[in-house]
């Protein structure tokens, strides 16, 4: 355990929470991908712009405790205060509550090296001791994988769905089976659908198009899922700039508004 281990226990914190029994959040999407670098995050951070841009009261929690950077992208450094009630999540500049462990650590490079049980522990934290509020859909940006900090998200939050996010490469789609065999037939949890990131590149000046990594697997992915296809998301150096300056707030694109017009329609579907 390291020196951070006591973050999630400040003055007042954990001896008179009522957080759990305060909030209404109505629907929880967690986003999950097999492996790590195919753009989990970002989509989190799309799914819940295009959420908030609808109307509705939209909350992230960063659970991947070891590799989160939803704070970069939403250009949040603001530790979060604490209320007799629980912690207050820090909102975003278009009303997005967000809870992060970056947001907890003194310098946001500091590594939390923290065995399983740690990390499952804090992400029950952020979900039972944060003051969330009424929220119409909470997004949990999980880790990938579908070890223990999954698991406990899994088991321990009452889900509405899933989003499974890859990229076409071969090594991924094959990993990502993983991921909707978990979801799907083992914790049996319902896969609202999938996004194919990275799934293009169009050449600037032109409307050429390059497939980097690989025919997409979008539509077989799909399949394999039972599951519709979202989105596919373009390599875009512009969205990378903007997430790197914390501005993914500001970001449009014609591929933003069709996922926007899937998600949302899905969402609606399974609601009615």
């Amino acid at each position: 355990m390291n020196r951070h281990a006591h973050l999630m226990t400040p003055a007042g914190v954990g001896k008179a929470m009522q957080a759990k029994e305060t909030n209404k959040v109505d629907h929880i999407i967690a986003v999950m991908s097999g492996k790590g670098g195919v753009g989990k995050s970002l989509v989190t951070g799309l799914a819940g712009i295009v959420l908030k841009r609808s109307g509705f009261e939209v909350g992230i929690l960063d659970a991947d405790i070891t590799g989160p950077s939803i704070p970069v992208m939403f250009g949040i450094n603001k530790r979060p205060e604490v209320s007799k009630t629980g912690l207050l999540p820090v909102m975003s500049s278009s009303g997005i509550a967000i809870m992060s462990i970056n947001l907890m650590l003194e310098r946001e490079d500091d590594p939390v090296i923290w065995r399983g049980p740690l990390i499952g522990n804090t992400i029950k934290q952020f979900w039972e001791d944060v003051l969330w509020g009424k929220l119409d859909y909470l997004l949990i940006d999980l880790p990938p994988g579908t070890s223990d900090a999954p698991l406990t998200v899994m088991q321990s939050l009452p889900l509405f769905g899933i989003v499974i996010v890859f990229t076409p490469q071969e090594l991924a789609s094959m990993v990502v089976r993983k991921a909707i065999n978990m979801t799907r037939d083992s914790m049996h949890i319902p896969i609202l659908g999938v996004v194919e990131n990275m799934s293009y590149l169009t050449i600037p000046g032109t409307e050429k198009v390059i497939e980097i990594f690989g025919k997409s697997r979008a539509e077989e992915m799909a399949r394999v899922a039972g599951a519709p296809l979202l989105g596919r998301f373009p390599i875009d150096p512009e969205l990378a700039r903007i997430c790197d300056d914390g501005e993914i707030e500001s970001y449009n694109s014609d591929a933003l508004n069709s996922f926007a017009d899937s998600l949302i329609k899905i969402i609606k579907g399974k609601i009615e």
